[in-house]
């Protein structure tokens, strides 16, 4: 057997393991453990959506909330006023937020606006549409939207009514079909082009890459994946309010576990996740006992300086090589 075939296998058993782990998770989880993991998958499935467009293609997005509260006011909305599958409402979504990205996308290539102001115009789109949805009155405005909440005890998977244990799985399948849906993505030509544009946009152009469709397609399918997220917002919370699903808040702490985690790696987004969430959950019982507002922040912040300034490329990375799992994919 080869280095290469037990590279393989080892990477398979981990995977494997982590997947069995966390689908045993309810059996001995509490209330408070299951929405602390479900708040971890979430962040893990946003993370990986976000992910797409900057860590594979190289085109940085700041105003990713966009996409989150078109896919929650989109499904929500739809239910709230027509009883409407969230199946449905999930298509819909990620109609809107391909057509939103679509524009976005179309506006920043075609003008050649790239790096931060390409960053500048995502969060341009995110203002105007929280904006406009605050004074939308037929998605609540800025009252809120309040989706209806069925008093059965049995769990309805159709209507995405019921307990914390299925919102788990349900979170845990979106996650677990985003990491393989990004690893097929980084294996196929399209992968490879983006990686091109990502390292040198110039010479992926020389090599005859159409860029701007490579990139348009990055856009379309990160936009899509994350309104995902948003519906399953939506349908967990069972309220929206403009001010916090398009806030600036909400774009920022959706990239910031990718970024600790290894932007461009797959692992990255779930290994960011994890460790955000933990510190995250940690500072709010400090912040809660010293009576200091404003903890959390600063102590993200913090974090993110020093992985900035000591592991660049992420903690996955470095965890990768300490457990002897380099080369190949990621």
């Amino acid at each position: 057997m080869t280095a290469a075939n037990l590279l393989s296998d080892r990477r398979a058993i981990l995977l494997l393991g982590l997947l069995a782990a966390l689908a045993a998770a309810p059996l001995a989880a509490g209330d408070y453990a299951l929405s602390i993991l479900i708040t971890v998958l979430l962040q893990a499935y946003l993370g990986m959506a976000w992910n797409v467009m900057m860590g594979f293609a190289g085109q940085f997005s700041l105003g990713h909330a966009l996409y989150v509260g078109l896919g929650a006011y989109a499904g929500g909305a739809l239910f709230a006023h027509f009883g409407t599958p969230p199946l449905v409402g999930a298509l819909a979504g990620m109609v809107v937020s391909a057509v939103a990205g679509s524009i976005i996308g179309t506006l920043g290539f075609r003008f050649k606006v790239m790096g931060v102001y390409f960053a500048l115009l995502t969060i341009a789109f995110a203002e105007f549409t929280r904006v406009l949805f605050d004074h939308w009155n037929w998605v609540g405005a800025s009252s809120g939207l309040f989706l209806p909440v069925s008093h059965s005890v049995n769990d309805d998977f159709w209507n995405l009514r019921g307990s914390a244990t299925m919102f788990y799985y349900v979170i845990l399948g979106m996650a677990a079909a985003a990491f393989l849906f990004s690893r097929a993505l980084l294996g196929r030509r399209i992968g490879y082009y983006w990686q091109a544009i990502r390292e040198d946009q110039d010479a992926a152009d020389a090599l005859g890459i159409d860029v701007f469709r490579a990139k348009m397609v990055a856009v379309i399918i990160s936009a899509s994946m994350t309104s995902l997220g948003g519906l399953f917002i939506a349908f967990y919370n069972n309220n929206l309010y403009p001010e916090s699903i398009f806030s600036m808040h909400r774009s920022i702490e959706l990239m910031l576990g990718t970024i600790i985690g290894g932007i461009g790696t797959l692992f990255g987004p779930i290994l960011g996740a994890v460790a955000l969430t933990a510190l995250g959950e940690a500072l709010t019982v400090i912040g809660a006992h010293i009576g200091i507002d404003g903890v959390k922040q600063i102590a993200y912040g913090v974090c993110l300086m020093v992985i900035l300034a000591f592991r660049p490329g992420g903690l996955w990375p470095w965890l990768r090589h300490r457990l002897r799992l380099d080369g190949g994919r990621r």
